[in-house]
């Protein structure tokens, strides 16, 4: 009989439809804290979709769960394009069984499944951060929540000038409108140019917009939602995006309203966010910082799906090396034209010296826009030269990678 502290002894598979869900509900509150009815049914129901999409692994010692792993399929905007991202999310031991190798081998498991799924990339927010580090994922952005008294949104900072549209209508959406919001959330940051913000699945969005808490507004550019935060005392923005000066304005100003009542709103924006240069006064602030991490699982295809500057045009050799995932590993010809770039594989030795070498937690910061000094000081970069640092830095550092959502 296998001893029950060898962490083979526990079977890593994909947890099926019929497996007990209580097993599943109980391991994560046992790990994160419970959950209020409302909230554990809505964790269920995204829970119950992965599962029977496969995309949750379990491990079982005996026939009981001790851990679990799963990823939800996402679009993730790395300047302008969207990159199909599997989104790491609830991945828990029970504590009796930590310690034992059971959550690393879990997301090895994880990692290899996205792969040949064909995920370019993946995410994730690390509770800690060196069993991630140690399969490459690496600190990639930041998630910020900002505190405005709400008397600062009301009225908004005039404009220098007339904004071009006229008077904006806004539509209360509703689950039917899943397919409409992803659409216009989509072009927001395809005009954007926007690194790091996900798209949802349909399934998702409809859940979301059918639940009675939330307040969600639809234009013909934009999609705002909201919810009353602590009591009646402060209005919670998970969400203002859009294309116009004038939808913007919209939105914040129909935010502003509700100040004859809250006295403060909290907001999920970005560091280059319009709403920045709206209030009346200095007083918004970042009070919440949350980093997520990124993880290149298919260098190739990373390379091919992610957009960059058109003005860009670089040829630059590297040298990747990454133990989990050896097929990103090589020399490889980086090059970026006309907003798009390809990685192939280096055929002859590099006319201008060594090429750069970079891990796959080098490689995941430098796709995030990381300058390569930056890895350099960290010690996830060496060789290449400045020449090549400069055109990496122009390429990969057009935006600062932000999110608004957690998973």
């Amino acid at each position: 009989m296998a001893d029950d502290k060898d962490p083979a002894a526990a079977q890593i598979r994909a947890v099926r439809p019929d497996d007990d869900p209580g097993a599943l509900l109980e391991l994560n509150e046992r790990s994160f804290g419970p959950k209020s009815p409302d909230v554990r049914d809505q964790w269920w129901q995204a829970v119950a979709r992965l599962v029977a999409q496969g995309r949750c692994l379990g491990a079982f010692a005996e026939g009981r769960l001790v851990g679990v792993a799963l990823y939800h399929d996402m679009r993730q905007w790395w300047y302008g394009r969207a990159v199909p991202m599997a989104g790491v999310a609830s991945v828990a031991v029970a504590p009796e069984h930590r310690g034992r190798g059971i959550a690393r081998r879990l997301m090895a498991d994880l990692l290899a499944e996205m792969g040949r799924r064909g995920y370019p990339i993946s995410a994730l927010f690390p509770a800690t951060m060196s069993m991630y580090r140690s399969l490459g994922w690496e600190l990639a952005g930041a998630r910020e929540t900002a505190e405005i008294p709400a008397r600062s949104l009301s009225p908004l900072a005039p404009p220098d000038l007339p904004p071009e549209a006229g008077p904006v209508a806004l539509k209360r959406a509703e689950p039917g409108d899943a397919a409409a919001v992803n659409s216009v959330i989509g072009r927001v940051h395809e005009a954007a140019r926007d690194c790091g913000p996900i798209t949802w699945d349909e399934a998702t969005v409809r859940q979301w917009l059918g639940d009675r808490d939330l307040y969600a507004y639809l234009s013909h550019d934009g999609f705002l939602i909201y919810h009353w935060h602590d009591g009646n005392d402060a209005v919670f923005v998970e969400g203002a995006e859009a294309m116009s000066a004038a939808t913007v304005r919209a939105f914040w100003s129909h935010v502003g309203s509700h100040a004859s009542i809250a006295e403060k709103v909290y907001a999920r924006v970005g560091a280059a966010d319009a709403f920045w240069w709206l209030t009346r006064e200095r007083d918004a602030d970042v009070t919440h910082r949350s980093l997520w991490m990124l993880r290149v699982v298919d260098a190739p295809a990373a390379i091919a799906a992610r957009g960059f500057p058109a003005a860009t045009s670089l040829s630059v050799p590297l040298d990747l090396a990454d133990g989990a995932r050896p097929e990103n590993s090589g020399r490889w010809e980086l090059t970026v034209a006309e907003g798009k770039g390809s990685l192939s594989p280096l055929t002859s030795p590099p006319a201008a010296g060594p090429p750069l070498a970079l891990g796959p937690r080098g490689l995941a910061a430098l796709y995030a826009g990381t300058p390569v000094a930056t890895l350099r000081r960290a010690a996830l970069a060496s060789g290449g030269s400045p020449e090549g640092d400069a055109a990496l830095d122009a390429a990969f550092g057009g935006a600062t990678a932000y999110m608004l959502d957690s998973f």
